[in-house]
């Protein structure tokens, strides 16, 4: 019967691994690390732990070096200002 149990559990592991239905999680991003490599974009996209708003800030603003890109809250970055508009984030009013 122990046999039998470990024999069904390969077959529906195989089922799903050839399926496409069973993946691997991806490991955590490192929230120090960019995921892209192209040095253009580079718009932080941030969200306000106070208020949850999506908030956009571009080189040379006042916030732009202390602000952090934490993938776990959701926030990115982005190529342009289009890109984050479009997404539906806003521009920082800080300048």
């Amino acid at each position: 019967m122990f046999k039998f149990a470990v024999l069904a559990a390969l077959c529906l592991a195989a089922s799903f691994t050839m399926a496409g239905s069973f993946t691997l999680l991806p490991k955590p991003l490192s929230l120090s690390v960019r995921p892209d490599t192209d040095p253009a974009c580079n718009v932080k996209g941030n969200i306000s732990s106070s208020t949850g708003k999506r908030i956009y800030y571009v080189p040379g603003e006042q916030q732009y070096d202390a602000t952090r890109v934490n993938y776990s809250r959701g926030e990115r970055w982005f190529c342009s200002e289009t890109d984050a508009q479009a997404a539906g984030w806003r521009k920082s009013q800080a300048q």
